[in-house]
C-alpha cells in the first residue's frame, strides 16, 4: 500500500465471498487513522472480509494489521 500517511483518503469495506461473486459494502470513507481504528473494533470474522483501498492501492487489512 503506498499511500501510507494517517490522514489519506481511504475506502475501508467488507467483501463478503458468499454467492457468486460476493458483495462489497463500504462501512466508512475518511482518513486512514479512523479506518483502522473502525476496523479494529470488528470482530475476528468481519475483520477477515476487510479490505482497504486508496487512491492507488487495495490492501487487506489483516495484512496491515500485522
Amino acid at each position: 500500500m503506498r499511500t501510507t500517511y494517517q490522514d489519506a483518503s481511504v475506502r475501508l469495506y467488507h467483501l463478503d465471498d458468499a454467492g457468486e461473486g460476493g458483495t462489497a459494502t463500504t462501512l466508512f470513507y475518511g482518513p486512514l487513522s479512523e479506518a483502522l481504528a473502525l476496523a479494529a473494533q470488528q470482530d475476528e470474522a468481519v475483520q477477515e472480509g476487510l479490505w482497504i483501498a486508496t487512491d492507488n492501492d487495495v490492501v487487506a487489512y489483516l495484512d496491515l494489521d500485522e
